[in-house]
């Protein structure tokens, strides 16, 4: 088939596998993974070039065709970009309905108490700031999959039924 004659449903795709220390949590293809590097987000496409670089934790969002944008959270660790392969490779990494919004926010209470406590060592408060990046990175994953399900476009039922 002529290339110039592709049908607007032919989508490029690129492999995505999502793994963490207990499994993989996402494999599938997807037109645009979008990760949280160290420097900021970084997007990537089918033929991206090759890289590999650490994450921050944060949110990775996912664009699967002809399916919702899937977003997952990590706790940070590496990504690896080959031409037609995604690997996120992750201590943790959970789907939003699996992050604990109530643990997240203690987590996120119990840090900041700790970074202001006067008597403590450099190793702790590291911790604390650590367990502070990834609580927040949690309750943002989840604000951001609520402010989405919003703005979700609702079908309007009249127009499903002719009158």
């Amino acid at each position: 088939m002529n290339r110039k004659h592709r049908s607007e449903k032919e989508v490029k795709t690129i492999h995505v596998d999502i793994v963490s220390a207990e499994g993989t949590i996402f494999t599938g293809p997807a037109r645009m993974v979008i990760v949280p590097g160290i420097m900021g987000n970084i997007g990537v496409l089918p033929g991206h070039t090759p890289l590999l670089t650490q994450l921050r934790a944060g949110e990775i969002r996912i664009d699967i065709p002809e399916q919702e944008e899937l977003l997952l959270y990590i706790s940070g660790g590496f990504l690896e970009v080959q031409p037609s392969l995604i690997t996120v490779l992750s201590d943790t990494a959970l789907r939003v309905d699996a992050i604990d919004e109530a643990a997240a926010t203690a987590a996120k209470r119990n840090a900041e108490r700790v970074m202001h406590q006067q008597n403590q060592s450099v190793f702790d408060y590291a911790r604390a700031r650590n367990e502070l990046a990834q609580a927040v990175a949690q309750l943002q994953t989840l604000e951001d999959s609520q402010k989405r399900a919003r703005k979700k476009p609702r079908r309007n039922r009249s127009n499903n039924h002719p009158r």
